[in-house]
């Protein structure tokens, strides 16, 4: 007999499992205890002893869940105590979260106040990640330059490589494009007064001193930025962010110090590399559309472009690369643990790095025009 019953004794009834109980085996009908609760009124409690039990496999959980639900149909308190340690945390598995009836077809109405009140808290909440977040990674940066710090040099000549040398065909056919677009348009209205030379000057001064910092900050965060989201949350999705943290390796150490110092090292070259071919993209328009030959163009740009306009767009760039490494740094540690949260993590951070780039250039404009530069 793989299934016997003992009692009820003082309200306790005892059933004793043995044998093998798995499937293909000849096991006792989950009706013998459904008839045995039935037909004893005085069972307070359901014990089980396991003791000869030798083998067992899913089919002992079925039987397992279906005496929970009669005992809780008929209000009889069932002790696992004596069930083997797996069954029992099948079972607690399986009864953990109760299904809910209708979930779908009931929704929750909020109100407005509510609404603004959880959206309210979840900036706060947001507001002092990113402050204790860029407040880590300060601290890792002081590291680094006390020589302190714990991360592997191959991760950041990788990094800077791909941070470097394989965005610049991207950058190129951008910044030619934004440069033939400033000449175009500017070649329109300068036209009409003779002043045609000055495209020079027009593309020269908006490629050095903001739009080659800019869009090659742009470029950077959808092109790097989302791509360290989408790495460090992948990390974190396969927890091996936990496992440097058991290990007792700083995470911004490891990971975002050496992206912050690629991206830092890399956009002020990528800058200047992005003037140039804006330059270019004005030049041909000059050149090919309104007939100014290649040493005009050139004099022209050399006499209206300043050292000032210079230092003030490689700013810029220093700036961007910090922002963009912070926000896809951040949005990584931030993901949660399915792949859905992956994409969302380079989502935002696509997103937090323009519009951390918008908001830079419009403060960083408003510094130079009171200092005067």
């Amino acid at each position: 007999m793989k299934l016997r019953f003992n009692g009820p004794i003082d309200g306790v009834l005892m059933i004793r499992l043995s044998g093998n109980w798995q499937i293909g085996e000849d096991l006792p009908s989950p009706n013998e205890i459904k008839n045995k609760l039935e037909s004893e009124t005085d069972i307070q409690r359901v014990a089980f002893d396991t003791k000869e039990l030798t083998q067992w496999d899913s089919s002992l959980p079925i039987l397992l869940l279906k005496i929970k639900n009669l005992c809780s149909e008929k209000k009889i308190y069932m002790d696992s105590d004596g069930l083997p340690r797996g069954a029992q945390r099948l079972i607690e598995l399986a009864t953990a979260v109760p299904i809910e009836k209708d979930a779908r077809s009931v929704g929750e109405n909020k109100t407005f106040l509510s609404l603004v009140g959880t959206e309210t808290i979840h900036f706060l909440k947001s507001a002092k990640e990113m402050i204790a977040f860029i407040g880590e990674a300060f601290l890792a940066f002081i590291k680094f330059l006390s020589g302190k710090a714990r991360y592997r040099r191959s991760d950041l000549f990788k990094t800077i490589q791909g941070c470097g040398a394989q965005a610049l065909p991207i950058v190129s056919l951008i910044s030619i494009l934004v440069g033939l677009i400033l000449a175009f348009v500017g070649a329109i209205q300068l036209k009409m007064f003779g002043a045609q030379i000055y495209i020079a000057n027009l593309v020269g001064i908006a490629m050095v001193r903001v739009m080659g910092a800019v869009m090659t900050g742009i470029i950077m965060a959808g092109r790097t930025g989302a791509a360290f989201a989408a790495q460090i949350g992948t990390m974190e999705v396969n927890e091996e962010i936990d496992a440097l943290k058991t290990l007792g390796i700083s995470p911004m150490e490891f990971l975002v110090l050496p992206r912050m110092l690629a991206l830092v090292f890399m956009m002020p070259l990528l800058c200047i590399y992005a003037d140039l071919m804006g330059i270019l993209g004005g030049g041909i328009v000059a050149i090919g559309m309104l007939d100014l030959n290649i040493s005009q163009y050139y004099i022209q740009t050399k006499e209206a472009i300043s050292l000032n306009d210079l230092w003030i767009g490689l700013f810029h760039s220093a700036v961007f690369g910090v922002l963009v490494a912070l926000a896809g740094c951040l949005r990584g540690i931030q993901c949660g643990r399915s792949s859905a949260d992956v994409g969302n993590a380079a989502t935002s951070a696509v997103v937090t790095g323009i519009v951390s780039i918008i908001v830079a250039t419009a403060i960083i404009t408003i510094m130079c025009n009171v200092l005067g530069i």
